[in-house]
């Protein structure tokens, strides 16, 4: 049996051999392993915000790695201690040496530019939660830059300078933290810039020392805070940006040092108000009472639930020796961050990272990110979240807050701020705190004070030689010195000033005021809208007006001065009421009553005679007609107002002095271009030539120049503001009057700055000054003049009765009237026919008991047959014109209303009118 060869295999071939089964080893192992991301982390573990970012980061890592079979994330740690140069250094080191493919931190605006600007240069996407200001095409110059957030500083600010609109501080003080790498701080100019839009300024920023500073921070807060004590009338702090440490310190000192009592403010930024579920309550505690605003979150959901139950176990345990253990902000928005970058890689499945697209496509998957985090919804725009995120206000109270309101870029407060219950510092409860107080060491408030006004019962400024000092005094000063008083009594402080008097006009004064040369201006100033726009006024201490002056004539003793109490148009209707009456009278009575017949002079003379003595007392002769006697009736009763009104009229003008006007109205002077007399360093001038177009303009400069520059013809009509005039007029009693309408204007105030804290308080005290009544007093004492003016009237011709005070009886005696004589004429005529057709026919025509319509109706009948030659009258009548005044009663004609019982029907033989019959078409017309 041959033995079998065995096979030859060179040591080259077992080589080989070796190596593949080595390539294909590790490639089933590679294929077997999931895909490995490299995350990097740069942060400040020295912090309490580095830290929970942490905590956060390595809690949603873990979380993520458990529950994905394809993709791991590896986190890759670097510290920056705050410092950007740093964050950079580390960036550099992730990208090169880690191969990170997206960087999450930067908290502060430095990192976050230097490490946005070498992630686009390695195209490697930037996640940062930092909320500085960015431009709007920032996204443009960064764009691997993507932002947690849709706020930054200028939102933040937006909420503060409405909180200081709505309590109407007008002084605030920034207090912020120094750059320990040099620069401006932003959010101061965005700050100063929002308050000037309402009327605020920063009095003073106060700049702290970051807390690695070499110096020693704490003796520079003190005395940084001591010039603010001691120099500064703001007593509202807003803490801009700081380090805890740091605000720790300045909370300190100002707990110290009295300014965070009674009357201060204290708002806390975002910055340190989302550190305060985190940080130590005894670090907010000297500030109680604080307003404080963080961006808002619900804490309600239960993924939030879960996280925070997992961040307080991890934080205790990794950082035994923090205070407290709650998430804040930083956490909540970090955990968000590392499932944003998870949910992206997700979407772009098997796309392997050594492909060249993968950065742009990844940065592309995060933007498009769209799932609901701790945060809220995390969908992006332009590189930032695009949901509105909204800010909360806060208020400190005892070792917590309370939440008070919410604020939105788009509406602001969701509550009108001044309804809110706020615990203010010092337990203040019952009003808002003024923030201010006088400092310890305040100068003098320089206050300018007019020394050439015209009426110097108003201001009056003269040289004392014996005592070589200026001596202010006048209405407005003694004003002006209650008030002062009226501060130390009601609000507890003393205001130190000093008087300093201004020669020029009242412009000047209010444009030193705005160009802070002067602190105040003491004097009668008028409010108007135009000087409102540059300083702020006081609550008026006294009204003003301008009105015209004018000499007056004393109305001479004429002889038709009886007829002056009324007016021309009223004597008309007068004599037109009183005729139409006569005549009236006269007519019906003339058919009935002898006393009104005669010779038709008689007659005229009768009427005259009853109607004019019926002014004055009875008549004597008497109506017999009803209708008379209703006419009568409203005549005497239109009789009796006129002369009551006529004879309180005349009364009047006989007992009281009238004082008629030189010139009645504005309309005269601008017609002829009369001269025009005013105080040529007021408004008033201008005022004139703009509004009433006045153009002859007289410059009179002081009050006893008016009468003068009347009685030389050097002007006609003077303008005076109210005030003036009221004293002017009591001055020169019963020489002047004021005529025509009084233009109001705003008053007399005192001026201030427009960021003045003061000028609240000086209004309260007015008000106050003026319910006392002893703004009135200091009138009396000031105003009132020794002149006895007696009581005299000035419109005479707008006090005389027209025929509009009586229109309304003329028109009800006209209708009476008119009513009565149409009456009376129709039953006259009815009356009239009726007996000559029964003289004709006889009685047997009418039936007593038929209606007196259906008589009437026969008689239209009859009327409408007749032939005029067929009625004629009986010729023996014996009728004499000359003996008419002679006829007997019984002869007189029928009263339309009173028949005499010789006419009655079926008795007509005393005037039977002899009548033809009646023929129609050739018959005799009978009526059944």
């Amino acid at each position: 049996m041959q033995s079998q060869k065995m096979p030859y295999f060179s040591p080259s071939k077992f080589i080989l051999l070796f190596i593949v089964s080595i390539i294909l080893s590790n490639g089933s192992v590679a294929v077997a392993q999931n895909r490995t991301t490299n995350i990097g982390v740069i942060i400040d573990e020295s912090t309490r915000v580095g830290k929970e970012q942490k905590t956060a980061i390595e809690i949603a890592v873990q979380k993520l790695n458990s529950g994905s079979k394809d993709d791991v994330l590896a986190i890759h740690f670097r510290n920056s201690s705050g410092d950007p140069l740093e964050a950079a250094s580390s960036a550099n080191e992730l990208i090169e040496k880690q191969n990170v493919r997206v960087i999450i931190g930067t908290n502060s605006w430095e990192e976050t530019t230097v490490v946005a600007k070498i992630g686009q240069q390695a195209r490697v996407p930037v996640i940062s939660s930092n909320t500085a200001r960015l431009q709007p095409l920032s996204h443009l110059q960064w764009p691997f830059l993507v932002q947690m957030t849709d706020l930054d500083i200028s939102n933040e600010i937006k909420c503060i300078t409405s909180l200081v609109k709505s309590y109407n501080w007008k002084r605030v003080i920034a207090v912020y933290e120094d750059n320990v790498y040099g620069g401006e701080y932003e959010g101061f100019s965005i700050l100063s810039e929002a308050l000037q839009n309402i009327d605020s300024v920063i009095e003073h920023r106060l700049v702290v020392p970051h807390f690695t500073s070499p110096f020693d921070p704490k003796e520079t807060i003190r005395d940084n805070l001591a010039t603010v004590l001691t120099t500064k009338q703001s007593r509202v702090f807003i803490l801009l940006k700081s380090s805890l440490p740091t605000a720790t310190r300045v909370f300190e000192e100002a707990k110290k040092l009295g300014l965070t009592g009674r009357d201060s403010v204290w708002i806390l930024g975002n910055g340190f108000s989302s550190l305060l579920d985190s940080i130590d309550p005894l670090v907010f505690r000297p500030v109680e009472g604080a307003l404080g605003i963080k961006t808002y979150y619900s804490d309600k959901n239960p993924l939030f639930q879960e996280f925070r139950s997992n961040f307080k176990t991890i934080f205790r345990s990794n950082y035994p020796e923090e205070d407290k253990f709650e998430p804040g902000i930083h956490a909540i928005r970090a955990y968000d961050s590392i499932e944003t970058v998870s949910q992206a890689l997700n979407r772009l499945g098997n796309l392997n990272e050594t492909n060249s697209t993968f950065p742009e496509k990844l940065l592309d998957s995060i933007l498009s990110s769209n799932f609901s985090g701790l945060t809220g919804l995390i969908t992006f725009q332009d590189g930032k979240l695009s949901k509105p995120q909204v800010l909360q206000l806060l208020n400190i109270v005892g070792k917590s807050y309370k939440e008070l309101d919410f604020w939105s870029r788009e509406s602001g407060f969701s509550n009108s701020i001044r309804q809110l219950s706020v615990n203010w510092p010092g337990d203040l409860i019952n009003r808002v705190p003024k923030g201010w107080a006088m400092p310890n060491n305040v100068r003098k408030m320089k206050i300018g004070v007019p020394d050439s006004t015209s009426f110097q019962r108003f201001v009056k400024v003269e040289w004392i030689e014996s005592t070589n000092e200026t001596k202010y005094s006048g209405f407005c000063v003694a004003v002006f010195r209650a008030v002062v008083a009226t501060l130390e009594e009601k609000y507890g402080y003393t205001l130190p000033y000093e008087f300093i008097n201004h020669t020029g006009s009242y412009d000047d004064l209010i444009d030193k005021v705005y160009y802070k040369t002067y602190d105040a201006v003491v004097g009668d100033v008028t409010i108007l809208a135009n000087r409102s726009k540059y300083v702020e006024f006081t609550q008026p201490f006294t009204e003003s007006g301008l009105s015209m002056v004018v000499p007056v004539r004393s109305d001479p003793q004429r002889a038709w001065k009886f007829m002056r109490p009324f007016t021309t148009e009223m004597w008309l209707a007068s004599g037109g009421i009183l005729f139409y009456t006569m005549f009236v009278v006269w007519f019906m009575e003339h058919q009935v009553n002898r006393e009104f017949r005669g010779r038709w002079m008689d007659q005229l003379g009768t009427a005259l005679w009853f109607t004019f003595s019926s002014l004055f007392f009875s008549h004597r002769e008497n109506i017999r007609s009803n209708h008379s006697k209703v006419v009568v009736m409203i005549w005497l009763f239109v009789v009796f107002i006129l002369t009551s009104s006529y004879t309180a009229s005349l009364t009047t003008l006989l007992t009281v002095r009238i004082l008629e006007p030189t010139v009645q109205g504005i309309e005269l002077i601008r017609s002829v271009n009369a001269p025009v007399g005013c105080d040529p360093d007021s408004f008033v001038a201008k005022y004139l030539t703009d509004v009433l177009n006045l153009k002859n303009i007289k410059n009179v400069t002081t009050q006893d120049q008016y009468p003068k520059y009347f009685e030389s013809k050097n002007i006609s009509v003077a303008f005076l503001e109210l005030p003036y005039q009221k004293y002017f007029l009591k001055e020169y009693c019963n020489k002047y009057v004021a005529v025509g309408p009084s233009y109001k204007f705003g008053g007399l105030g005192f001026v201030f700055p427009k960021d003045s804290p003061i000028t609240d308080d000086v209004s309260g005290s007015i008000l106050y000054l003026l319910e006392e009544g002893r703004i009135r007093d200091i009138e009396n004492e000031w105003l009132d003049t020794s002149q006895n003016c007696s009581t005299s009237d000035t419109g005479v011709e707008s006090e005389r009765l027209s025929l509009d005070n009586f229109w309304g009886i003329f028109v009800i005696s006209g209708v009476t009237s008119t009513l009565s004589f149409l009456m009376f004429l129709y039953r006259l005529l009815h009356n009239r026919i009726e007996q000559r057709i029964i003289s004709y026919h006889g009685s047997h025509w009418f039936n007593n008991n038929e209606s007196r319509w259906r008589r009437a109706i026969k008689l239209v009948l009859i009327m409408l047959s007749m032939n005029p030659t067929q009625v004629q009258p009986r010729e023996n009548l014996g009728y004499t014109p000359e003996l008419d005044h002679e006829i007997p009663p019984e002869w007189e004609a029928v009263s339309p209303t009173e028949v005499p019982e010789h006419l009655e029907m079926g008795r007509p033989t005393q005037l039977e009118i002899p009548m033809k019959k009646i023929e129609h078409n050739g018959e005799d017309l009978r009526l059944e």
